[in-house]
């Protein structure tokens, strides 16, 4: 040990300590590859990488087997240090000579491998002559998964009648603007019951315009007004970023001006939110509510001087226990011999709705006699308050598998009360290397929703969005975790943070980083000579203002962290111009960029490892013949959609593990089905249709388009009209200016597998929908928008939607007649009427008389007019 002990001297590397084991998976997976690389041109000295690839898989292996024992020996500590700090290392030096660097280190890098497996080989000898292996059986308390979706519709022990006050003072008959606001520590529950509230059928029956906007500690007035216009249209930024503070509060001033509206403002922290926000909100005599949520008890009287705040209060010790109770064990009863300490453990979580809900978590999925040590360890603390729900956190940052503590960590990355689509989020994950298949007969993006799952059922993670079918579509964390993971990722070098408005911030503590988020609303800090992160693997850039010189700072990118995997530039504009020095980056992974590009440039291709490529609002862009040889790609997304290359179709290769494709067609079907030929493995599908440039085309654009080719699509959404033939598999269907007669659905309703059907504007023509006989056998969840449709009808003996959950009608204003036979439907549980006309909402009503005379009383209807 001591030779290996001259070699690094103590701290000499900045190395992330998460998930150490599957950083080294992650560098085995990219050595097998470069080793059995047929075509490789990198000038690797001979048998180098195998004799790294070799040792190293030694090396994982052993430590593998002293997880448990480093934690109490020195020596094994000292070593595993060791091991990891040489394979990043090797990971670097390996990365440099891809990209052109030199390759003198890499003996080095050969020797300290082989050394280190010498003294591993010594220590594992000697190991096995001290001791033999035991092994502990040990029973353990799951959750169920049928809990999946519980960290959304929170558990509101005790609070009821808090609920039922506030929703009392927000429809008061009061015609004047009323401010309302939740005061409470921190993890007491007040976004928890603001959002309890928010969703109360009373609410979305009374207001008309509703609001969600997260304020926090760190904003700016641009960025709060997006928030709010966003959560009234449901719509992305991209529509309102060009726009100044003025247009923009005075387009919220007219969204609200003659509504009854109502809009959360939570995590406020100080007056200086409201201020800038306070004159967007109309006082015109129309019931306009404002619901405040904030730690600061002074804070109330400041917006208001005659307000009462809601306080709210702690749990009981019986509440408590009984919010515990539900979330580890649900209806089912507790092991009598789990009550007592069960009991005891919920009182030591002195009332804090959060501290429940964590510890909750620990215990369903630690074994049975882990409870008497989290009893002691929450027994033990004398600190109260916010600092005791920290320690509480880092308790179950403990319990927590090593796979998922880089996961949850990378929550810090995102910004303070930020809701994350679900699906950028897994993606991120998977480029950053934290995923790892271990099951070959599920792809990586299925085992990222494992882990996001397990996440939620720790309750560490909130979801706050839901898809179709109760699905998670977007998440967050609560500030507490946020706070906690941001502390946490910079201990363990895991990931840094430049804050905002700090231009002297010292840059030079950034150089070994490896992963860097920066909020930043000031040029001067990113165009400083400052910057320069020569080991930096991942930069994401969150920011809601437009610079003058963006594009020299994207350049200086490219030129200084040649190592990249992740970029995310965020809201940065690049004014139409793509980066053709993104060539450089040979190691991406992972790409977004905004702007409206007309196409991409060839030299795209030379990012041979790139899986996810986003062009956030960037209209439809032309790529280049070169993305056939792109074999890496899982996930092409514009907002309008690619336009993909058809010459030299029938001898370019197929894209094998593209996953899903925002894909604008401007051929011919005849082309188009030699592009979905090339698309084997393709789930997700977005279609939109352009009009051809080359105007003497190859043939009709009006043939049938058959997708029978793309035999595991899953999801498709078709924006244009045309006469397609969809696979048997899919399972959702969004279709909007389809502009088909109504007779031709029963197509879709012989689809066998489908589950989803969104109708949307002019997705169908015509005044009457009949419905047939056996349509939609597993169709579970329907939605009809902004259609001319006056009558929906089906035969006394109708045996549609067997299996039919949620039937959402939304701004069908002419919509009369409603199938009354839906009343029949065994399976259904809500119904959700918006802007319709008073005929269907009097025959929903009918419905649900049906249905409660059929025993089904929780069916829930919600009718907004």
């Amino acid at each position: 040990m001591a030779e290996v002990a001259s070699i690094y001297p103590p701290s000499s590397f900045g190395f992330p300590r998460t998930n150490e084991l599957g950083s080294i998976d992650f560098l085995l997976t990219n050595l097998k590859e470069i080793a059995i690389s047929e075509a490789n041109s990198i000038a690797f000295p001979p048998g180098r990488i195998h004799i790294i690839l070799e040792d190293l898989e030694f090396l994982r292996s052993f430590l593998e087997n002293i997880v448990e024992q480093r934690n109490q020996n020195e020596k094994l500590q000292t070593l595993w240090n060791y091991v990891m700090e040489v394979a990043y290392k090797a990971e670097l030096v390996i990365d440099s000579i891809v990209i052109g660097e030199k390759t003198e280190c890499l003996d080095t890098i050969v020797g300290d491998i082989k050394l280190l497996k010498i003294e591993a080989q010594d220590i594992d000898q000697s190991m096995r002559h001290d001791s033999e292996a035991q092994t502990l059986n040990k029973n353990s308390v799951h959750m169920s998964s049928q809990h999946s979706t519980l960290a959304l519709t929170e558990i509101l022990v005790g609070l009821d009648d808090e609920v039922k006050t506030i929703i009392h003072r927000r429809t008061l008959d009061s015609k004047k603007l009323d401010i309302v606001s939740i005061v409470g520590m921190a993890g007491l529950g007040k976004t928890t019951l603001a959002n309890k509230v928010y969703n109360h059928p009373s609410i979305l029956g009374h207001f008309h315009v509703r609001a969600w906007c997260c304020v926090s500690q760190v904003h700016s007035k641009h960025g709060l007004l997006i928030q709010i216009l966003c959560s009234i249209a449901s719509e992305s930024p991209g529509r309102y970023l060009k726009k100044n503070e003025d247009d923009l509060a005075e387009q919220l001033y007219k969204h609200l001006k003659r509504n009854r509206y109502v809009i959360v403002l939570d995590d406020m922290w100080d007056i200086d939110a409201w201020s800038l926000l306070a004159t967007s909100f109309p006082d015109d005599a129309n019931g306009g509510r404002i619901l405040v949520t904030t730690r600061s008890h002074d804070l109330p009287l400041q917006i208001k001087l005659d307000s009462e705040p809601h306080r709210l209060r702690h749990l009981t010790d019986e509440e408590s226990w009984v919010l515990m109770h539900s979330r580890i064990f649900g209806q089912k009863g507790c092991p009598p011999v789990l009550n007592g300490v069960g009991m005891q453990i919920a009182k030591n979580c002195k009332g804090l709705p959060l501290t429940v809900v964590v510890v909750a978590g620990i215990l369903a999925s630690t074994e049975q006699d882990s409870w008497e040590e989290v009893a002691n360890y929450l027994s033990s603390r004398t600190v109260i308050g916010t600092e005791y729900c920290m320690n509480t956190i880092e308790l179950s940052y403990k319990y927590l598998p090593d796979y998922l503590k880089p996961c949850l960590l990378y929550f810090s990355a995102f910004q303070e009360d930020q809701v994350i689509p679900v699906r950028k989020l897994k993606l991120l994950w998977i480029s950053e290397g934290f995923v790892q298949k271990t099951d070959q007969t599920k792809n990586v993006e299925d085992v990222a929703d494992i882990y996001l799952m397990d996440l939620i059922h720790r309750s560490l993670v909130m979801v706050t969005r839901q898809r179709s079918l109760g699905g998670v579509k977007a998440c967050q964390i609560h500030d507490l975790f946020h706070e906690f993971c941001v502390a946490k990722a910079k201990e363990e070098s895991f990931l840094w943070i430049v804050p905002a408005f700090n231009w002297r911030f010292p840059f030079s503590q950034f150089y070994d980083s490896h992963r860097l988020c920066i909020y930043s609303y000031m040029e001067e800090e990113l165009n400083t000579p400052r910057l320069f992160f020569p080991h930096l693997r991942s930069l994401l850039y969150f920011v809601y203002q437009n610079w003058e010189d963006e594009y020299s700072f994207i350049f200086r990118i490219f030129r200084i962290c040649k190592l990249l995997r992740v970029l995310d530039l965020g809201e940065i504009d690049l004014d139409g111009k793509f980066p053709r020095e993104v060539e450089l980056l040979v190691h991406l992974r992972y790409l977004v960029i905004q702007s409206l590009f007309e196409s991409i440039p060839s030299a795209i291709a030379n990012l041979s490892r790139l899986e996810t490529l986003f062009i956030q609002f960037g209209g439809s862009v032309r790529l280049p013949n070169s993305i056939w040889t792109m074999k890496k790609l899982r996930h092409l997304c514009v907002q309008d959609g690619f336009i993909l290359p058809i010459e030299n179709l029938d001898t370019s290769p197929n894209l094998y593990h593209l996953q899903s494709l925002t894909f604008a067609i401007d051929a011919s079907s005849q082309s188009l089905q030699k592009i979905l030929i090339k698309l084997p493995s393709l789930r997700r599908l977005k279609c939109f249709k352009v009009e051809s440039r080359d105007s003497s085309g190859s043939g009709s654009s009006n043939g049938i388009m058959v997708l029978d080719s793309l035999s595991r699509l899953e999801s498709l959404k078709v924006n244009f009209s045309g006469d397609f033939s969809f696979p048997l598999n899919l399972k959702k269907l969004t279709l909007e200016n389809y502009k088909q007669p109504w007779s031709e659905i029963s197509t879709i309703g012989k689809l066998p597998n489908l589950e989803v059907l969104k109708l949307l504007r002019e997705s169908f023509l015509g005044d009457t929908w009949e419905m047939k006989e056996g349509e939609f056998p597993k169709l579970r969840f329907l939605k009809l928008a902004r259609l001319d449709i006056v009558r929906w009808t089906a035969t006394a003996s109708c045996d549609n939607f067997p299996l039919l959950q949620k039937l959402v009608l939304y701004n069908c204003a002419k919509l009369q007649e409603v199938p009354l036979c839906l009343g029949d439907c065994p399976t259904i549980e809500m119904i959700q009427v918006s802007d319709c006309h008073k005929s269907a909402v009097t025959l929903v009503k009918e419905i649900q008389k049906q249905q409660i005379d059929m025993g089904n009383d929780g069916l829930k209807i919600l009718i907004h007019e």
